[in-house]
C-alpha cells in the first residue's frame, strides 16, 4: 500500500470551473503541502503553481509528476481517465484519484455503462445500440418520438439530443454516423427511451469496494431561461435539492452504487474514484440517465464548497482503498447556486480573447464575506494581465446563503459587477426549485 509522510505534494488535471472548486478545497487541507495544475486557468493560477501540460497528455502527465515529485494527482475530467492515466501513473508507483481505464469506460462507452447497468438491475431507460446510420433510422421510426440519441463516445457534454420529432432524431443520426461531427465518438450510437422527471445528480465516492455519498445538485443543461435550447456542459446548478433526501440518497446507494461496484469489480476492474449518477426522478421512481467516471461541472462548484470534511484526505483514502478509515462527511447548511458566464455562440462557435473586467472589490474568487466565490473556468490571461475568454463557459459565480432564494441573490448581484460584453448567462437557474 502506497503511503507518504503528511503533508504531500498534489497536482491536479484540468482546467475548468470544477478543477477551481478543487482546487480551492484541496489547497485549504492541511494534508497539502504543494498544490500544482496541469494546465490550470486564470483563477487556479491564483492559488497553485500551473504547468503547460494538457491533462489528457498522459506521458506528458507522467513525466510532469515524476519531475515534481508528486505524491498525489487528483484527475479532474473525464478525458486523461478513459486514455489511462492513472494506470501509467501506477506503473511509475504514483498514486492517483480517479479510475482506471478499464472502469473508466462506464462513461468512455455508453453502451458499456448500459450493459453494467443492465446486469446489475439497475432502473434505466430501456435502449438499443447501433453501428450503422440505416438500422438506427428504422428502429427510430418504429418506436417514434420523443427519443434520447446518445453517442456512444466522449463528446464533451454536446453527444446527446433529446429528440422530440422524428426529423430531429434522423438529423441526430445523420450528424453523428455520417457528418461525423462528433468524430469517433458517434461510430456507434445509443437510442433509448424518452423520460420525464425532475433530474439530480447523485456523487459517491468510492474506494473498490466502500462507497459513501458526497452530496447531489441540479444542474440545468439547456442553453437558454427555462430550460429551451440545445443541451449544453451545464449553464448552471444548485446544492443541497429538495427531492434530495437522506432518505432518497441512501436509496440511489443501496439499488444502484453499490450494485454498479459490485458488478464492475465482477469484471477485473474495481472502481476508484467519483461516481456520479445523474438520475430522473420519474413516475415509476429514479431512474438512471447515465454514470460519469468524475465530479459534474458546474455541480462541483456548489457540491464542494459546502462540504466541511477534507476533501482532500477524502480523496487521499479512496485511492488507497481506505474508505473505512474516513472520518464522517459532512455538509454546512448553506445552500449554494452557481450562474455559468459563457461565451456568446456557446454551444456553437464562440470567439476567444475578449477581455473580462470584475469589479475591484471581486477580483479574489474566493470572496467568503459577499457569500459569493468566483471560479474560473475557460480563462487565461493576456499579455498585459487581463483576465481573457478561452472557453465557451468561462466564469462560473457562485453565491451562498440560509436558504436558496438568497444564495440565487447573491450570485447575480455579484455578476452585475462583472463586465463581459462578449458574454451571457441564464438569469432563471434555481427556477423549479423556487416555484
Amino acid at each position: 500500500m502506497l503511503k507518504f509522510q503528511q503533508p504531500i505534494r498534489v497536482l491536479l488535471l484540468g482546467s475548468g470551473g470544477r478543477e477551481d472548486a478543487l482546487a480551492d478545497a484541496i489547497k485549504k487541507s492541511p494534508l497539502c503541502a504543494e498544490l500544482h495544475c496541469a494546465p490550470g486557468n486564470a483563477g487556479i493560477a491564483e492559488i497553485a503553481t500551473c504547468h503547460d501540460v494538457k491533462a489528457e497528455d498522459v506521458a506528458g502527465v507522467v513525466a510532469l509528476a515524476q519531475k515534481l515529485k508528486i505524491d498525489f494527482v487528483v484527475v479532474g475530467g473525464e478525458p486523461p481517465l478513459v486514455a489511462g492515466v492513472v494506470d501509467a501513473l501506477a506503473e511509475k508507483n504514483i498514486l492517483a484519484f480517479g479510475p482506471s481505464a478499464a472502469a473508466a469506460q462506464l462513461e468512455g462507452s455508453k453502451a458499456f455503462m448500459k450493459d453494467v447497468v443492465v446486469r446489475a438491475k439497475i432502473p434505466t431507460a430501456q435502449h438499443e445500440v447501433f453501428t450503422d446510420a440505416e438500422s438506427a433510422k428504422a428502429n427510430i421510426q418504429q418506436r417514434g418520438a420523443p427519443i434520447v440519441i446518445k453517442t456512444d463516445g466522449l463528446a464533451f457534454g454536446k453527444g446527446v439530443t433529446v429528440a422530440m420529432t422524428l426529423d430531429d432524431a434522423m438529423r441526430a443520426v445523420d450528424e453523428a454516423m455520417t457528418d461525423k461531427v462528433f468524430a469517433d465518438a458517434g461510430a456507434k450510437l445509443v437510442i433509448e427511451d424518452y423520460m420525464e422527471g425532475p433530474e439530480v445528480s447523485v456523487f459517491a465516492l468510492c474506494d473498490g469496494t466502500r462507497a459513501v455519498c458526497l452530496g447531489a445538485a441540479q444542474d440545468h443543461k439547456r442553453v437558454f431561461d427555462g430550460d429551451e435550447g440545445p443541451n449544453t456542459g451545464g449553464m448552471g446548478a444548485y446544492s443541497p435539492v429538495k427531492i434530495a433526501t437522506p432518505e432518497f440518497l441512501d436509496d440511489i446507494m443501496v439499488r444502484f452504487v453499490e450494485p454498479t461496484l459490485a458488478e464492475i469489480q465482477k469484471r477485473g476492474a474495481p472502481f476508484k474514484g467519483i461516481l456520479f449518477a445523474g438520475l430522473m426522478v420519474t413516475a415509476q421512481g429514479p431512474k438512471l440517465i447515465e454514470y460519469n467516471i468524475r465530479w459534474g461541472d458546474p455541480e462541483t462548484q456548489v457540491v464542494v464548497p459546502r462540504l466541511k470534511t477534507d476533501l482532500l484526505q477524502l480523496f487521499y483514502l479512496a485511492a488507497q482503498g481506505k474508505l473505512d478509515e474516513a472520518p464522517p462527511v459532512e455538509f454546512s447548511d448553506d445552500y449554494a447556486l452557481c450562474v455559468v458566464m459563457a461565451a456568446n455562440g456557446y454551444p456553437g462557435d464562440y470567439e476567444k480573447g475578449s477581455v473580462i473586467r470584475i469589479a475591484d472589490e471581486q477580483t479574489s474568487k474566493r470572496v467568503d464575506e459577499k457569500n459569493v466565490k468566483i471560479f474560473h473556468a475557460g480563462t487565461k490571461l493576456n499579455s498585459d494581465g487581463d483576465i481573457t475568454a478561452y472557453g465557451g463557459r468561462v466564469l462560473n459565480v457562485v453565491g451562498f446563503g440560509a436558504d436558496l432564494k438568497t444564495a440565487q441573490q447573491n450570485a447575480y448581484r455579484a455578476i452585475k459587477d462583472i463586465t463581459w460584453p462578449e458574454g451571457f448567462y441564464r438569469r432563471d437557474i434555481g427556477w423549479r426549485e423556487l416555484q
